[in-house]
């Protein structure tokens, strides 16, 4: 048989070899779509992954949450956390409950947020398991939460937390060092040093305008990139964000109704009440205008928030000074008082997509209204209510009930946590030299097209857009033996033995 053929063996020896010296990239999620994160760097005897996010949106995605990994996850050695939202963090108690025995390493307020966003996460997968189970609605007989709060517990007692701009070795070969990304507070990009090249994971880039957080930082150069690419297709506005929410609640004053402002309980939340605060400081809008917030998550992060002001660029004194004229809801009861206040006010209610939460109880009571306003601040993905509201849907579905939309619907894009392509285009172009090759990733299809061609026409860099499951050929290790030149411009802390 030509199988025996002794140069075929010998082709099949060398191809076999070189795959064991190569470096490759495997995304889990989060490949042509934006939920999901989860990227596997595979080297010879180590396994780094770079985030581990759930899917989120529409049923199709949710539903791949349920699907076991394509990778045996007792082989991967180490978890780097970029930031806490859910679609980055939100898969890490089901991958430890799966198998997982190795560290999870992020900066100290992730950590903090992280914990926040897993613990309410589970909660809130035990109320619907239940749900389900009581009045019998779920396919899955008995209902079962993905992971629960005992799940949740097990996954914290492996987060390490590190500083950045510092360097940290895995191995002999690998290290790596956290720049801060400026899109919540504690996100990092991620610079890893595999076998004396450098593989730069983005993860979220935040803005270089924005009122709190500083600018997005990353090293100088780096090989390859693995870049996120949420509004790769889109501009933010580039008004004066105070000017842009004072007329939207200027207007709705002047109609007599309420500003619904759906967002995440982490990072917008407090960067609207920064806006607000700031607004009544200067007489643009009422001080006595009552603004709600009604997300106990949301409370949590903003306390949070005064615990790391060495984050962020306004003092310690105005951190704690822009909570003091909003009320925090603490439960339903309080929910639904606020909604029967006839008065005009401004509530921030969770969740940012309005795929559920506490914003749903004010939707049923504010769409149907033409004097209210909905105010969309963040990136609404498909399939959800955000989207649908986004694309001016006549009604929106909620808890099996359609509501009609007579409110308005207004969106700031300017408020969004996001760099838009032009900031994502200046950030790449910030690097001292070209990049060998970008990997998009985080992104819907049409938004990573335009923004790979952008990048092509204008940086003149190889562009590829990753596809899911399929591993990428990053490099091939010329001299496995010489390993990872020595840093020698700080010392370095070793974590694995």
């Amino acid at each position: 048989m030509v199988y025996d053929c002794p140069l075929f063996n010998l082709v099949l020896s060398l191809k076999k070899h070189m795959e064991s010296q190569s470096v490759y990239l495997q995304s889990l999620g989060a490949a042509e779509t934006v939920t999901g994160s989860k990227h596997l760097l595979i080297a010879p005897g180590f396994k780094l992954m770079v985030d581990c996010g759930l899917f989120q949106g529409i049923k199709s995605l949710r539903e791949r949450n349920w699907v076991k990994p394509p990778v045996d996850v007792t082989t991967i050695d180490a978890i780097l956390l970029t930031h806490a939202h859910l679609d980055h963090c939100g898969y890490l108690p089901l991958l430890i409950k799966n198998g997982y025995r190795g560290k999870v390493y992020m900066s100290e307020p992730t950590r903090d947020l992280t914990e926040l966003i897993l613990r309410d996460s589970a909660k809130l997968q035990e109320e619907d398991a239940d749900k389900a189970n009581r009045h019998g609605y779920s396919k899955r007989n008995p209902a079962l939460a993905l992971y629960t709060t005992k799940d949740v517990e097990a996954a914290l007692l492996k987060f390490v937390t590190i500083d950045v701009l510092k360097e940290y070795r895995l191995t002999p070969n690998i290290w790596f060092k956290f720049y801060p990304a400026g899109h919540i507070l504690g996100a990092c990009s991620v610079e890893v040093n595999c076998y004396d090249k450098t593989v730069l994971f983005s993860g979220d880039i935040g803005r270089y305008q924005s009122e709190m957080l500083p600018a997005p930082q990353h090293p100088k150069a780096a090989d390859y990139i693995v870049m996120e690419s949420t509004y790769g297709d889109r501009l933010h506005k580039t008004s004066q964000l105070t000017d842009e929410l004072a007329f939207v609640i200027k207007d709705m004053l002047f109609h007599g109704g309420n500003l619904l402002i759906p967002c995440f309980a982490v990072g917008r939340a407090q960067d609207v009440i920064h806006l607000l605060y700031k607004l009544k400081q200067e007489k643009e809008i009422p001080v006595s205008l009552p603004v709600f917030l009604d997300s106990p998550m949301a409370a949590s992060a903003s306390r949070t928030l005064l615990q790391h002001t060495d984050w962020v660029m306004i003092s310690a004194k105005e951190c704690s000074q822009m909570f003091s004229g909003v009320t925090i809801s603490q439960d339903y009861q309080q929910t639904r008082k606020i909604i029967r206040q006839k008065n005009s006010k401004i509530i921030l209610a969770a969740s940012g997509m309005m795929t559920g939460g506490r914003v749903l109880e004010y939707l049923k009571h504010y769409l149907p209204d033409a004097k209210n306003t909905i105010l969309l601040i963040g990136f609404q993905a498909e399939g959800t209510r955000g989207r649908a509201l986004l694309n001016q849907a006549p009604e929106i579905k909620i808890h099996g009930q359609y509501y009609p939309v007579r409110a308005q619907v207004k969106e700031i894009g300017g408020l969004s946590a996001h760099a838009d392509q032009g900031e994502l285009l200046r950030w790449l172009g910030e690097f001292n030299s070209k990049p060998s090759k970008v990997y998009l990733v985080h992104g819907e299809p049409s938004a990573q097209e335009a923004l790979r061609v952008k990048i092509k026409d204008e940086c003149k860099v190889n562009t590829i857009i990753v596809k899911e499951n399929q591993p990428e050929l990053l490099f091939t290790i010329k001299n496995q033996e010489t390993g990872a030149a020595e840093v020698n411009d700080q010392p370095q802390v070793s974590l694995h033995s």
